[in-house]
């Protein structure tokens, strides 16, 4: 299985995560249920894939206030990061904390390419061109 497959199976744990994450107190439970929903509700990753999964859904989440002030920087005058898709919003997270956060030497271009991707399968019409857009700033 493909680092591509893991991203989308991270995607999909923060998506879930933005609807119930919980109180403070219950953050790491609701975090490694997502998780686990993610990893046992489809295709079997590697245990490396599986760590990248479990590594890269925790650090967004642990920088998640300084992500979405990065995104929020780049939304268009009186848009916010609220109004935004809830799936434009989690692949964006997820896609910033690869590009600025991540301590894995991934590329730029790889990470906002597989994010267009992702993007173009979960998102609408116009996701994958906003996304772009927004991700090819912040990675300058």
């Amino acid at each position: 299985m493909s680092r591509s497959l893991a991203r989308e199976v991270a995607f999909k744990a923060l998506f879930q995560l933005d609807f119930n994450n919980g109180d403070a107190e219950d953050r790491e439970f609701y975090e490694n249920l997502a998780i686990n929903a993610v990893l046992t509700g489809g295709k079997k990753l590697s245990s490396s894939l599986c760590l990248y999964v479990e590594q890269t859904v925790k650090g967004t989440r642990n920088k998640l206030d300084e992500i979405d002030e990065l995104i929020s920087e780049h939304l268009k005058k009186g848009w916010t990061l609220r109004r935004l898709a809830t799936v434009d919003r989690n692949i964006l997270r997820l896609a910033v904390y690869e590009i600025k956060f991540s301590e894995q030497m991934v590329p730029k271009g790889i990470i906002i390419n597989e994010a267009v991707e992702i993007a173009k399968k979960y998102g609408t019409d116009n996701s994958s061109r906003f996304i772009n857009g927004i991700l090819t700033v912040i990675a300058k």
